[in-house]
């Protein structure tokens, strides 16, 4: 410090957003999702070509635990592409001030993004379950604190509406098979004939339990997921589900990022994929 007074040199502070780590940041709520798998898989083969480490942070859900890690790197890694950020959009928009961010399955005004639309989808999944006969409809909500839950459960309402038939929206669930048991026996008092499911993870949980009451898929009830992640086609029977480009949007995400957009959004379309597990309805 006296060498710079007697030498008169001028002292800068570089900000987070300016650092060079050579490292980016992918931010994942639950690691064993197997949604995840494709996001990180694109986010990593799009660093790697730009010669950049991807870090994997997983938060389990938690978005104190988000916020706290994404506090404690703010000024290691040169950016973060929050993947499902469960951050409130006030929390996201004062960290943005402070770090490069772009958000993968969420939109915030003002934000960059990169995500599968879900509007179209979801409308595809009520005329689809319509034109099986279905006409009393339940969705099994994700947590409330997922941003594509209510994006969804709106879709999904609006177009019930506008075929005529009901839906009901029960929950909230987490993301996982383990609540698909709670989900299967809420769905079943309700009396719908055909369930649509946060995700694939609790609609593979809705089956076995399902299976285990005596309950036919797809005779007596029918059943839809969301992402169509893998298992979706493993499991028994098959399942119908609603999902697109999600590697292809995470490397959207990690380019959005190293271009340094603030407010470019890329929307992939969806797709319906329909198997096994919907039918006529009884």
């Amino acid at each position: 410090m006296e060498s710079i007074e007697r030498l008169g040199y001028q002292r800068t502070a570089r900000s987070a957003r300016e650092r060079q780590s050579g490292t980016v940041a992918i931010v994942v709520p639950d690691i064993t999702n197997p949604y995840y798998f494709s996001a990180i898989t694109g986010a990593e083969g799009r660093a790697q070509a730009a010669g950049l480490t991807l870090v994997i942070v997983n938060t389990e859900e938690s978005p104190a635990r988000e916020s706290a890690n994404i506090e404690r790197l703010i000024g290691r890694v040169d950016g973060f592409v929050l993947a499902s950020s469960r951050l409130s959009d006030e929390e996201i928009l004062s960290l943005a001030d402070r770090a490069h961010l772009v958000l993968l399955n969420r939109y915030v005004g003002g934000m960059s993004c990169a995500l599968v639309e879900q509007d179209l989808g979801s409308r595809q999944i009520v005329d689809h379950l319509v034109s099986l006969g279905h006409e009393r409809l339940a969705y099994l909500g994700g947590p409330t604190t997922s941003w594509v839950r209510h994006q969804r459960w709106a879709a999904l309402a609006k177009a019930a509406e506008a075929q005529g038939v009901t839906i009901e929206q029960l929950g909230p669930y987490r993301p996982s098979a383990v609540d698909g048991g709670a989900a299967a026996d809420a769905a079943l008092r309700h009396g719908a004939s055909a369930l649509v499911a946060h995700n694939d993870l609790l609609a593979i949980g809705v089956l076995k339990r399902l299976r285990d009451r005596g309950v036919r898929v797809p005779e007596d009830l029918s059943v839809v997921g969301y992402d169509d992640m893998f298992v979706a086609q493993v499991c028994t029977p098959t399942l119908t589900s609603l999902g697109g480009p999600y590697q292809e949007a995470a490397q959207f995400g990690v380019e959005i990022l190293l271009e340094g957009h603030r407010d470019r959004c890329v929307i992939l379309p969806s797709t319906l994929a329909i198997r096994d597990s919907t039918g006529q309805a009884p």
